[in-house]
């Protein structure tokens, strides 16, 4: 699965759960250090069920290393955080069937003024290697922003030189866009999946400015999306406090169209049952890892609506109607509105995965079938097209009638 993990975003840094403030203090983190938090993730990913739905990574954000190097000029953790180092974490994580991620910096400093790779590119790719890291972020902090694509490149050179495996998550575009339009065709030969916009907050107000901003540069970035490079508009808030329900809801629906990296920010060992459930929606989930590898786009904005639409293999069409309004009851949108309802021609079956599964049955290009979506929430169908010829043998098998 495409980089989906568990993130423990900022908690390193903080001592503080994912989603709750800095002066809020947090005993459990006190008392059990970094390293054992770590360890328990991945327990709680095997035996609640991440694994098995393709959760793969636990990843380590910034904030994990010694202030000074060795005196070989190696990386090297904190003892106070990880005391059994970074190898005894990858280990126990492999024991799990799990991967480990870690963050690094192209420049000097990372953002929160730990060693960058600065100088030390072959080094630190290859101790990441010799502890068994599974995938590197590599931010883009204290670097001059000229430099950026030199830098990234130099380090997946160092990263392939190892001959591990590795996973390349960048920050390359973020950095330059400031200054200019990024090559996304050298970004995609270099990077496995990489950021293009501002760091995700547990607001809807955030997961909302991703999304405007990926809309307004999606001729620009989606064509280069695909298997082996993708566009990551960032982690997953879900299961935290910042967002309603229906909020949830749509940050999952629309991740899952712009075949986003599926990477959690929140504490697996508390989530509540009904983001636990989203995240593990394995008919999402099937969206989002399509081997088609198309990642979708908005196709429509009107009347408070946003249409997001997607591709999928064998003709499947993913389709995401989002309300923008925040206020007021559900509202109805007629399918057949849909730039891509076109695909429904001459018949085709409609499954609706959010708010909640309903098979919507056979449609016709004409049908005016009508979809209840709540204010700041989204309905994520996936239609199937049906050629008349196979819908009549469907129907004798079946020995039911044809009802459109």
């Amino acid at each position: 699965m495409r980089g989906c993990s568990f993130h423990a975003d900022d908690v390193e840094c903080r001592n503080t759960p994912p989603g709750t403030s800095d002066e809020m203090p947090n005993l459990s983190l006190r008392r059990i250090g970094l390293e054992r938090l770590y360890m328990q993730m991945a327990d709680v990913m095997v035996k609640e069920g991440w694994k098995e739905a393709g959760y793969e990574y636990v990843c380590i954000d910034d904030c994990w290393p010694s202030h000074q190097r060795d005196a070989q000029g190696r990386l090297q953790a904190d003892p106070k955080r990880f005391p059994g180092g970074i190898k005894k974490l990858a280990d126990y994580v492999h024991s799990k069937g799990l991967k480990l991620g870690i963050y690094a910096d192209v420049g000097k400093n990372t953002c929160a003024g730990y060693p960058g790779s600065l100088g030390y590119y072959e080094t630190d790719a290859q101790t990441f290697a010799d502890w068994g890291v599974d995938l590197l972020k590599f931010d883009g902090c204290y670097m001059d922003r000229t430099l950026l694509g030199e830098g990234y490149i130099n380090m997946s050179h160092a990263l392939n030189k190892t001959g591990r495996s590795i996973l390349y998550s960048c920050e390359w575009p973020l950095y330059e866009w400031p200054i200019r339009q990024p090559n996304y065709t050298a970004i995609r030969e270099t990077c496995n999946h990489w950021r293009n916009f501002d760091d995700v907050f547990d607001s809807w107000s955030s997961v909302k400015s991703i999304l405007d901003w990926t809309a307004s540069h999606q001729d620009i970035i989606v064509p280069s999306a695909g298997p082996g490079g993708w566009n990551d508009p960032d982690m997953l808030v879900i299961g935290n406090f910042g967002l309603s329900h229906d909020q949830q809801e749509s940050q999952m629906a629309l991740w899952a169209i712009m075949a986003a990296p599926l990477l959690m920010s929140n504490d697996l060992r508390d989530i509540c049952p009904r983001s636990k459930e989203l995240l593990q929606n394995r008919r999402i989930i099937a969206i989002s890892q399509d081997p088609l590898g198309k990642q979708g786009y908005r196709t429509l904005k009107v009347d408070s609506f946003e249409v997001w639409e997607r591709p999928l293999s064998k003709n499947q069409l993913a389709i995401a109607i989002l309300n923008k309004q925040e206020i007021g009851g559900p509202r109805g949108y007629v399918i057949g509105a849909v730039p891509g309802w076109k695909t429904c021609d001459p018949l085709c079956n409609v499954t609706q995965i959010l708010p909640q599964y309903k098979e919507m049955g056979i449609q016709t290009p004409h049908s005016r079938l009508v979809v209840s979506v709540n204010p700041s929430g989204t309905a994520l169908l996936t239609v199937t097209p049906i050629s008349k010829l196979h819908w009549q043998d469907m129907s004798v098998k079946h020995k039911h009638p044809t009802v459109l």
